[in-house]
């Protein structure tokens, strides 16, 4: 079976621990629990093309003021979920930021937009996204860690990607 790491990757705050548990375990909590370093969980999934993948999915902690990451935690990743707050536009200048961090410090990875939060009222949208990563030309997908909306599909593009 093919192992790939799959980082987690946003500013604090935008559910990148809620994704992975509700993910990994069908598990949500209302309880906001900041993420320290990093945490990895893993999951099997079934490619399109019948062979089998385990994600190992590492969720790295992000910074509360001004974004940033250790490449150190991103290094041997095979692509990433890119995750913003629909309800916090500031998050989508942090993933722009990181993304050109991630391609000047490692490479070009391929990676999935998450816009979470999509049982909010948003104030930016997948537009929004498209227009600030058009040299890209990410898959854009709308979730909620909350309702389950998109998260398995997310972390499905992004396997079928790799």
């Amino acid at each position: 079976m093919v192992g790939k790491k799959i980082a987690m990757l946003g500013m604090w705050g935008v559910g990148k621990t809620s994704l992975v548990q509700q993910y990994v375990h069908s598990l949500y909590s209302e309880k906001y629990h900041a993420s320290l370093g990093v945490k990895v969980d893993k999951k099997t999934v079934q490619r399109a093309d019948g062979g089998q993948m385990m994600l190992m999915l590492w969720d790295i902690a992000g910074a509360e003021d001004h974004f940033s990451v250790p490449l150190s935690y991103v290094r041997g990743a095979a692509g990433y979920l890119l995750v913003m707050d629909g309800t916090r536009p500031e998050t989508l200048d942090a993933a722009v930021e990181l993304v050109e961090t991630v391609e000047t410090g490692i490479g070009r990875l391929p990676f999935v937009a998450v816009i979470n939060k999509s049982d909010l009222d948003w104030t930016f949208g997948e537009a929004d996204v498209r227009a600030r990563f058009s040299d890209q030309d990410p898959l854009i997908l709308p979730s909620s860690a909350r309702t389950g909306e998109n998260v398995e599909a997310a972390f499905l593009a992004l396997a079928e990607q790799l």
